[in-house]
């Protein structure tokens, strides 16, 4: 039995009908927010109610779970001193868990991908938070990247553990 296959995606700058296009260009039908505020002044396309609106007229559906899956939970409990998240506690919190079931069991009906700001996966805790998470559970990770095409997890983390400089990436 295939495993699940759920992708990842950062909205970085893009133009709102570029980034549908990412995602159609993948077959993705839904798209999951982790970001813990969806909102942003910088690109207002991607606050929620327009992001919303925007994949419902391109036919894909939207679920926001950033209140389980965000990187910058409300919990004072998770944070170290110097005032970053301590992901492996974010992991261990009830809402956490039970939001990586509400993401597993949503994916398992249709293609999903789930999507936070940053870029570049390996800058964003969607990938040193919710994919570990992901991976225990037997799900198989793909990072969409911004210019369409697609790097399997354990290829982006093979590609970050090279020792060859990457001077484009």
């Amino acid at each position: 039995m295939p495993s699940l296959l759920i992708r990842t995606i950062g909205h970085s700058n893009h133009a709102v009908d570029r980034f549908i296009g990412l995602l159609g260009g993948q077959g993705v039908t839904l798209l999951v927010d982790v970001r813990s505020q969806p909102a942003s002044r910088h690109v207002p396309q991607y606050n929620r109610p327009a992001l919303a609106a925007a994949l419902a007229a391109a036919g894909i559906d939207y679920l926001w779970l950033g209140e389980a899956l965000g990187g910058r939970p409300r919990d004072p409990a998770v944070y170290r001193p110097d005032g970053r998240p301590d992901y492996m506690l974010c992991a261990a919190r009830p809402a956490f868990i039970v939001g990586i079931g509400t993401l597993l069991q949503a994916a398992g009906r249709q293609p999903a991908a789930i999507m936070c700001a940053e870029r570049n996966p390996r800058h964003c805790h969607r990938t040193h938070l919710v994919t570990p998470a992901l991976l225990a559970r037997g799900a198989e990770v793909c990072h969409i990247l911004a210019d369409g095409s697609s790097l399997d997890h354990a290829a982006l983390q093979h590609k970050a553990g090279s020792s060859q400089l990457d001077l484009f990436g």
